[in-house]
């Protein structure tokens, strides 16, 4: 797997995103995309926003969420995250992620793969394009490699640890790396009375007390000025504009398991 070349890199975080007034830009990157998905970030501190968005949290489904770095996140800044996930039934899943990047300047052959997407975030603020590697595996599997029972490569596919070696700092390797983790949170799939399709929920519960909801919806890059219109129309009616960040989730978990210090990283076994 190789993409080619992606973007220069940022100079700060929020130089991430691509202003919203770089229209035809944004245009491009629609265009060469494989879906687009808008989403907010609120800091949660009221109960009555979950009952507006009709979720229920015994109806959601938990999941424990591990990021794979070295301790000064030497790969959040290089762009690229590393992630697994644990579910109900035995399921499991992992990403290799890279952003910000040009869709433009991915081989073309990649997008055959169901397990690989460029796609567009729709950010309070800007714009941000990515590019995944994701693969399955059990969440037994995740467990043990957080438990340093097994090597970290074995739960990602051969297609995952190239695209890994692609991008990552040069010296840096699996052998390298250390779990950040568990994050839990629950994720439930919802569609507002004021909205007109699906929408995910997701609700981040924090080791200091905090918690971070995040909504999102997806599309086809088609529709992404139609929808953006309406998800920002549906945030003002329920007085979420105000409230929503531009910080990811994932920037808001590896800040907080970093600041956590030797009470987050585990060595990981490669």
């Amino acid at each position: 797997m190789n993409v080619q070349t992606r973007i220069a890199k940022p100079k700060s975080a929020a130089d991430r995103f691509l202003k919203t007034k770089e229209t035809s830009d944004v245009l491009g990157i629609l265009k060469a995309s494989t879906s687009i998905e808008i989403k907010v970030t609120i800091p949660f501190d009221n109960r009555d926003i979950l009952r507006s968005l009709g979720f229920d949290p015994v109806d959601a489904e938990p999941r424990q969420v591990y990021f794979f770095d070295t301790p000064d996140l030497a790969l959040n800044k290089a762009g690229l995250i590393v992630r697994a996930r644990r579910r109900p039934g035995g399921r499991g899943d992992t990403v290799v992620k890279l952003r910000p990047v040009h869709p433009q300047m991915v081989d073309r052959k990649l997008f055959a793969n169901k397990l690989f997407k460029v796609e567009v975030d729709v950010l309070h603020g800007g714009y941000v394009c990515s590019a995944s590697a994701k693969g399955k595996c059990t969440s037994k599997d995740v467990y043990e490699v957080t438990e340093a029972r097994q090597p970290l490569k074995s739960i990602f596919n051969e297609e995952q640890r190239e695209f890994f070696r692609a991008h990552a700092p040069e010296d840096l390797k699996l052998s390298k790396l250390v779990g950040l983790g568990p994050v839990f949170m629950l994720c439930m799939k919802t569609q507002p009375k004021e909205f007109d399709r699906e929408m995910t929920v997701e609700l981040w519960l924090y080791s200091d007390g905090s918690r971070t909801l995040e909504l999102s919806t997806k599309g086809p890059p088609d529709e992404a000025f139609d929808l953006g219109a309406k998800f920002r129309s549906f945030l003002a009616g329920a007085k979420l504009m105000r409230e929503a960040e531009a910080a990811t989730k994932t920037s808001t978990a590896l800040k907080l398991l970093t600041k956590e210090g030797s009470r987050s990283g585990r060595p990981i076994i490669v």
